[in-house]
C-alpha cells in the first residue's frame, strides 16, 4: 500500500501570515490537531499544530520565568520566546516540513513518523499538497486489513 491509498485528499490549510488565533480557530473549528502553512503560491512552507500553540504567553504556559541572563545564556531562548510571544502563524510554525509523495509504502510513511516523532506528513504531487497521511489514517488501515 502506498500514501495515496490511505491519505486524507482534502486538506484544510492556513497562510503563514495568518494570526495564532485564527489558527487554533480553525483547528477547533475542523477538529484537526495540525495544519499545514502555505506561501501566497499555496507552496507548503511551515506546519502548525496543537503542540505549537501549547506554550504561549496568553494561557502563561510559555518558558519559564527566571533571570533574564539565565534567558540568554539558555540555549534556544530566542526561538522558545517567539513561539511562546509570536502572533502569526509564520512564528509558531514548525518548519521545514517531513513530506512524502502519493506513491510513498506506507513502511516509509510509518519509518518517517516514527523516526521524527510527528503524527502526520502532508502528501504533494509535483511540489503541490495533495493530501497527508496521520498516524490515525494508518491505525485505520490497520484495523480494516483482514486478519493473518
Amino acid at each position: 500500500m502506498q500514501a495515496q491509498d490511505v491519505m486524507t485528499g482534502w486538506v484544510a490549510t492556513i497562510g503563514a501570515g495568518a494570526s495564532v488565533q485564527e489558527a487554533a480557530r480553525l483547528m477547533v473549528e475542523r477538529r484537526i490537531s495540525a495544519l499545514p502553512v502555505v506561501d501566497e503560491a499555496d507552496r507548503l512552507v511551515g506546519m502548525v499544530s496543537e503542540g505549537d500553540l501549547v506554550r504561549r504567553a496568553e494561557l502563561g504556559t510559555g518558558a519559564a520565568e527566571g533571570s533574564w541572563w539565565l534567558k540568554v545564556l539558555a540555549e534556544n531562548t530566542a526561538r522558545d520566546y517567539v513561539k511562546a510571544h509570536g502572533t502569526a502563524v509564520s512564528d509558531v510554525m514548525s518548519s521545514p516540513v517531513v513530506t512524502v509523495g502519493r506513491a510513498t509504502p506506507l513502511r516509509e510513511v510509518a519509518r518517517l513518523l516514527q523516526e521524527h516523532r510527528i503524527k502526520r506528513v502532508p502528501v504533494l504531487e509535483a511540489g503541490r499538497l495533495v493530501g497527508i497521511v496521520s498516524r490515525a489514517d494508518l491505525v485505520r488501515q490497520l484495523a480494516a486489513a483482514p486478519a493473518p
